[in-house]
């Protein structure tokens, strides 16, 4: 009895969850000129000329950069104090370790009001650059959080017998630490990214005259978001499942491989 209640509960929780998704996806194929929030009859249309709405791939394009901009610098950086907080002792050490999960237990609201705040005092003017800015200090401590596990997990013997077959520093730490460490980076990377490209509270508080995609779908929604804007989410939703399935398609080929051997 207990497990059909579980059940029972586990795939109404899905089908909660589903149905913003599924709404998003059928409405992209609606036939509209002007709002997007009553059905009006099925059309392809609006996936042939996503762009007809300029505003829609620019805000779209914007959330792009931003987010490989703000990942490739977080992972960089976070990988760099991942390992320095792993592998060496100094006095600040302890001190760092804590500021570090600062961003993640503070709401958004405060760190955006914040950063709004000293950008002004500063004569910044708001842009990319305060939304790259911002968004690489809230996704550096995700960074070290992961990287850092991974760097814990790793057995110092395979390192060590890098070095007692001669290896340089540079040798040992691109060929034995930076492969184990991979998946960790990735692992960060994608969720940094993530992280980036969805934020509202922080962008809209840094973002000035810029809109990226969360941004432009909050204004949108007052008037109705366009079904290009659907369009834009559904086709994210499916890269994302179709590069899951596809990851865990090479997982699993690779682990038959190895029990083949």
């Amino acid at each position: 009895m207990r497990s059909r209640i579980l059940g029972i509960y586990v795939i109404a929780a899905f089908v909660v969850l589903l149905i913003p998704i599924a709404y998003t996806f059928l409405f992209s194929f609606n036939e509209t000129t002007r709002t997007n929030i009553t059905w009006n009859g099925f059309t392809i249309e609006n996936w042939l000329t996503v762009c007809e709405q300029p505003e829609v791939c620019v805000a779209f394009g914007n959330s792009i950069l931003v987010g490989l901009v703000a990942t490739l610098i977080a992972t960089t950086l976070g990988t760099m104090i991942a390992l320095a907080l792993v592998r060496y002792q100094f006095k600040a050490r302890g001190s760092i370790s804590l500021l570090l999960f600062l961003p993640m237990a503070t709401p958004e609201v405060v760190i955006g009001a914040g950063l709004a705040a000293q950008f002004l005092t500063m004569g910044v003017a708001k842009g990319l650059g305060t939304i790259i800015l911002a968004h690489t200090m809230f996704c550096l401590s995700f960074v070290v959080v992961t990287v850092r596990a991974r760097a814990l997990s790793l057995d110092p013997s395979i390192e060590e017998a890098g070095r007692d077959l001669y290896g340089s520093p540079r040798q040992v730490f691109w060929r034995i630490t930076f492969p184990l460490l991979l998946p960790g980076i990735i692992a960060a990377a994608l969720l940094s990214f993530s992280l980036s490209f969805d934020d509202f509270i922080i962008t809209y508080f840094t973002s000035g005259s810029v809109q990226t995609f969360p941004v432009y779908i909050y204004v949108a929604a007052q008037r109705g978001i366009p079904p290009q804007a659907n369009v834009i989410a559904s086709a994210v939703f499916l890269l994302a499942i179709v590069g899951t399935l596809a990851y865990g398609i090479v997982n699993a080929r690779r682990a038959a491989v190895r029990r083949g051997r």
